[in-house]
């Protein structure tokens, strides 16, 4: 799915705003009778999920590159002594 399809409220959301509306939408959809709409908001949920993919992995990214810079540094200062 490309980003261009993607609602653009969502992009503002943090991880846990878009894991909250995620389960909302789940529960409307498991409550829901009606197959046509229940179509289209399975639809939504699934560029939801794309989305909070994405937040994720620049999330471990961003983590992991503090991770290796902290470590960095510790090691530096470790040789330094």
């Amino acid at each position: 799915m490309k980003d261009k399809n993607l609602p653009n409220e969502y992009n503002s959301l943090s991880l846990e705003e878009l894991t909250n509306k995620a389960i909302k939408m789940i529960e409307e959809l498991e409550n829901q009778n009606d197959l046509e709409s229940s179509i289209e908001k399975y639809q939504d949920l699934l560029k939801l999920n794309s989305i909070i993919e994405k937040k994720f992995q620049k999330n471990v990214k961003i983590i992991s590159e503090k991770t290796k810079k902290n470590i960095s540094e510790i090691i530096s200062k470790k040789n330094a002594k």
